[in-house]
């Protein structure tokens, strides 16, 4: 089954909606090697920090790391910082391949 939130994201972006931000909370070289498009890299080590000073506290954010388990500890992470509308995509890079969203580099 794929991602709901990838799809529902990928509609979003393609309706001209981009009132979000996408991040990328993996290493650097995965990053490198391949990201959603438009994703900002924040390794989960300073996400905390580099979130509270690039994005309003209302900004709705879309996570995704190596795995669903370091984007869950990326969610609670942005929440615990008073991020309120937070969500991983499930699946990650994979999930967005599977529904067609656009990607760098993979």
């Amino acid at each position: 089954m794929l991602d709901s939130v990838a799809h529902d994201l990928k509609s979003r972006l393609e309706l001209g909606q981009p009132g979000f931000t996408i991040v990328d909370v993996r290493d650097r070289n995965s990053y490198n090697s391949g990201h959603i498009t438009g994703a900002v890299p924040i390794p989960l080590t300073d996400l905390a920090s580099r979130a509270k000073t690039s994005f309003h506290s209302k900004r709705e954010i879309f996570v995704y790391g190596e795995n669903d388990e370091q984007a869950a500890q990326a969610t609670q992470v942005l929440k615990e910082a008073g991020f309120a509308h937070v969500c991983e995509i499930k699946g990650g890079l994979s999930a967005w391949k599977a529904v067609g969203g656009a990607t760098v580099g993979a």
